[in-house]
């Protein structure tokens, strides 16, 4: 079970990130835009796992570092995982980027999102800190919602 504190929120294994994730999924809707930040190895991909099986969604994930776009679920409802880790910020829109923000039907979580947040209105970000023997440091923040709140 994943540690709360004032601070951020603490995983100390795989399962825990994969836990916290699933709990994440249920504050999700259609149209979200999700950007994660953190080093390699950092939990992202792990994170992902946890809210893709969340959302009841019958798939492997696997990190997109070199297909750039995984989707993961069907055409009524589906979850876009986006690695922008090897594209300069010059590449990113020319990959065509745009068609998955704000998908009508689906969530888009960006993993090294960073890259773009001064081009996407509105947003939640989560941000992986690596400290030690697996423990990582998970913060969540909003940006350009008004009313809205994460509750985990």
């Amino acid at each position: 079970m994943p540690h709360k504190f004032s601070n951020g929120i603490y995983t100390r294994s795989a399962e825990e990130t994969i836990s916290l994730g699933m709990k994440f999924s249920g504050t999700l809707t259609k149209k979200d835009v999700v950007v994660l930040e953190g080093a390699l190895g950092g939990g992202k991909t792990t994170f992902i796992k946890g809210v893709v099986k969340g959302l009841n969604i019958k798939a492997k994930v696997l990190s997109p570092s070199f297909t750039l776009v995984r989707q993961y679920g069907k055409a009524e409802f589906c979850l876009y995982h986006i690695d922008l880790y090897r594209l300069k910020e010059d590449e990113i829109f020319n990959i065509g980027i745009e068609d998955f923000l704000y998908a009508k039907d689906a969530v888009t979580m960006i993993e090294w999102g960073e890259k773009i947040e001064d081009c996407i209105p509105s947003y939640i970000k989560i941000v992986f800190s690596l400290l030690d023997n697996n423990v990582r440091k998970i913060d969540f923040s909003l940006k350009g919602y008004k009313n809205r709140k994460i509750k985990l």
